[in-house]
């Protein structure tokens, strides 16, 4: 009798054992659901319901916004050139999902399970080098195509000897130059396959080509994947959150933001923007002038105050009238002293 029990005990604990070593494989590689972007941008943005998209995030950040060239730069890593942004928030919608631009709303990120170094799409001309994002639901093969042709003013240039810098965002050339460069430039074709997730991305310019352009040597970035969300650079090392990430996770509830807005409920981004974090300025040679521009307004109305004191003057004016009022009062008093 008991050695069968102990057959039955051990027969028991290898059952288990085999059950739960998959759950600690996936726990150790990753694998992660919707519901990491949803929990962990809601506090930095807000999350709406898009008839076209699904769910969708729209961030608060202030006017001029635009992914992938406001408040970050490129470094070079294993995996090409890869988007390093200033925003806490930056390790998931710039590495994972598309962008697009809403004309009234502004960018909006539209999740996805895939990560790469950037999402954008990449061109060379002349002296330029350029990027765009790319929208949702755009095939790798249509993003990096001559076909795929986005709006001017959604491409961001720098000269090639600019290309890599930390501060790259005071060396973008001001996008009334688009549409010259865009049509003398050609599409930058490095697309690479990351064996690991099974992904394909373009990965830029090439280093080689940068080093010779630019004019200078550039020391490729490492890469570090970290345990929860988050990005840091330090000692030339990028340490990044990069989970596995599934749509849906069958052992889980399906995925869902804990708050959901109706889309005319967001506000336009000159109302809303700048609540979560500062950025760094984009364009300055564009950007910088309208947001100064109520400096010469508030100036104009310092200069237009003296009009309203004018009743400064008008009061004056009464006080030299008000000697006139007792003039009277000499005039009576002569008669008085006469009829004593």
């Amino acid at each position: 009798m008991k050695t069968t029990l102990r057959i039955f005990s051990i027969i028991f604990l290898i059952v288990i054992g085999t059950w739960m070593a998959p759950q600690k494989t996936s726990a150790q590689n990753g694998s992660v659901s919707f519901q990491v972007f949803y929990d962990e941008l809601s506090p930095y943005g807000t999350w709406v319901d898009s008839p076209e998209y699904g769910y969708v995030w729209v961030p608060d950040v202030a006017p001029g916004f635009t992914p992938y060239a406001t408040n970050g730069y490129w470094v070079f890593t294993v995996d090409g050139w890869t988007w390093i942004s200033n925003y806490s928030w930056g390790w998931a919608p710039f590495h994972y999902g598309r962008w697009y631009t809403d004309p009234y709303y502004g960018p909006m990120w539209v999740p996805d399970n895939e990560w790469g170094p950037g999402w954008v799409t990449w061109r060379r001309s002349g002296d330029y080098y350029g990027w765009a994002p790319i929208g949702p639901g755009i095939s790798i093969e249509i993003a990096y195509g001559n076909g795929y042709n986005l709006p001017y003013n959604q491409w961001t240039f720098v000269r090639d000897r600019d290309f890599g810098r930390r501060n790259i965002n005071n060396y973008y050339v001001n996008n009334s130059n688009n549409i010259t460069i865009i049509n003398n430039s050609v599409v930058i074709n490095n697309v690479q396959l990351d064996r690991t997730r099974n992904v394909r991305y373009n990965a830029g310019p090439e280093r080689a080509e940068v080093e010779r352009r630019a004019g200078k040597k550039i020391a490729p970035v490492a890469i570090r994947e970290t345990s929860k969300p988050g990005q840091k650079m330090s000692n030339n090392q990028l340490q990044i959150y990069r989970p596995m990430v599934q749509k849906n996770v069958p052992s889980q509830r399906k995925p869902a933001p804990a708050r959901v807005v109706d889309i005319k409920e967001v506000k336009a981004p000159a109302v809303r923007g700048g609540k979560a974090q500062p950025q760094k300025p984009y364009q300055t040679t564009k950007q910088q002038p309208p947001k100064q521009q109520p400096a010469p307004q508030q100036q104009q109305q310092r200069k237009e105050q003296p009009a309203k004191q004018q009743p400064a003057p008008q009061q004056q004016q009464q006080r030299k009238e008000q000697p006139a009022k007792p003039r009277p009062e000499p005039q009576t008093k002569p008669p008085k002293n006469t009829g004593g």
